[in-house]
């Protein structure tokens, strides 16, 4: 078995210290875990069949039995990797407590992925076309 493989949006500031963190606490044991940046690396996604505008909405985890994982239970295949979170991954699996934190990951989602487009959109206006082209 693999690593997993962690698929986010590095220019969304919440998405990218959420990864930034849980990657500091797993690098230490020099395991063969990915981390793709999708805007960097947007090819990488062909093969699951996944877009970047997907990505950039819900955190994407292949985890280390390869299936893809999306949401909450992508949140929970990454918190399996960090030994202080693994009771977090068990609790947001119980039945119960799987539809709440779904639930209320999915309202986070929607309002993040807003907050990201406005932004984007801010800067691109703030920037000439030259630095337009640059930050695709």
């Amino acid at each position: 078995m693999t690593g997993p493989t962690t698929y986010y949006n590095a220019h969304c500031p919440v998405c990218s210290a959420g990864v930034v963190h849980i990657r500091r606490l797993t690098d230490l044991s020099g395991d063969d875990r990915r981390w793709v940046d999708i805007r960097a690396e947007p090819a990488a996604l062909q093969h699951l069949g996944v877009t970047v505008e997907a990505v950039k909405k819900r955190l994407h985890v292949i985890d280390r039995q390869g299936v893809l994982r999306v949401g909450i239970p992508a949140f929970a295949a990454l918190w399996d990797e960090v030994p202080r979170y693994r009771r977090l991954a068990r609790f947001v699996r119980l039945p119960v407590m799987r539809e709440i934190s779904a639930a209320l990951y999915e309202a986070l989602a929607i309002l993040l992925y807003a907050w990201n487009q406005r932004r984007e959109r801010r800067q691109a206006a703030l920037c000439g076309p030259a630095e337009r082209a640059d930050r695709s």
